[in-house]
């Protein structure tokens, strides 16, 4: 059976974070990687970096087809691409909840839409969408962003519905607080960064901030052909937070 190495793989919001983290382990894996973005830089000749902004569908309909006519097809596509927000209900405009969707959610549509002709001619061909725990678990502060991520979560489980029967795999992580620059930004404009920053590890039962390799490694797990069997999976990568109640 092929391994990860033989992989042609699209990696959406790849250009730090955890989408660099996923771009980065596959290329260690021997994976050829395409990284979309709105922003490129740092990277060499390991990847392929393509301009993108996943809410213009014109522009990654050519950046999907570019990617499958550089790797001679496509056999995986990671839905990372997204953008955040805080607040109560009351915190978003309609605009900006607008904008949400059409990034987190009807982006990975996009993405997914485009690729589907490639995909159906790999032998072993899966989507990784990037949820969050926030789709099952409820944190203050995070309404419009869960909804969501939440909406991502059912995506994933209608279209490993529909494209079971084709071969095509479709899962989902559910990552908690991952330690990336743009959580770091965040704990940095606290009032208090060092309580923050603690209040942050101390909700998660092992007491610590996810790295974005672990995130990398679940990716690579689902996208791995010796897992044909999974499919229809939300892997929640949380520390513990949805199901461990420790004793404190």
């Amino acid at each position: 059976m092929p391994g990860v190495a033989d992989l042609r793989v699209i990696v959406t919001g790849g250009n730090a974070g955890i989408g660099r983290a996923v771009a980065e382990r596959f290329v260690e894996a021997g994976s050829s990687v395409a990284v979309f973005d709105v922003a490129l830089d740092g990277w060499t000749e390991s990847v392929l970096p393509i301009e993108c902004d996943v809410a213009d569908d014109e522009r990654v309909r050519q950046a999907v087809a570019e990617t499958a006519a550089m790797f001679g097809g496509i056999h995986d596509g990671v839905n990372n691409a997204g953008i955040g927000a805080a607040g109560d209900v009351t915190a978003q405009t309609d605009e900006e909840w607008h904008r949400l969707y059409d990034v987190n959610v009807v982006g990975m549509a996009r993405v997914a839409r485009a690729a589907l002709p490639h995909l159906r001619r790999s032998p072993h061909p899966s989507i990784i969408n990037m949820s969050s725990i926030v789709a099952i678990a409820g944190l203050p502060e995070r309404v419009a962003y869960s909804a969501t991520k939440g909406a991502v979560q059912a995506m994933t489980m209608a279209m490993a519905a529909d494209h079971a029967a084709e071969g095509i795999r479709v899962n989902c992580v559910n990552p908690s607080t991952v330690d990336t620059p743009w959580v770091r930004r965040l704990i940095e404009t606290a009032d208090d960064p060092a309580a923050m920053r603690a209040s942050l590890e101390n909700r998660q039962p092992t007491g610590r901030l996810i790295a974005p390799e672990e995130v990398a490694n679940a990716v690579l797990y689902l996208a791995d052909p010796a897992s044909p069997g999974v499919t229809g999976v939300s892997l929640n990568l949380d520390g513990g937070m949805f199901s461990v109640r420790p004793r404190r």
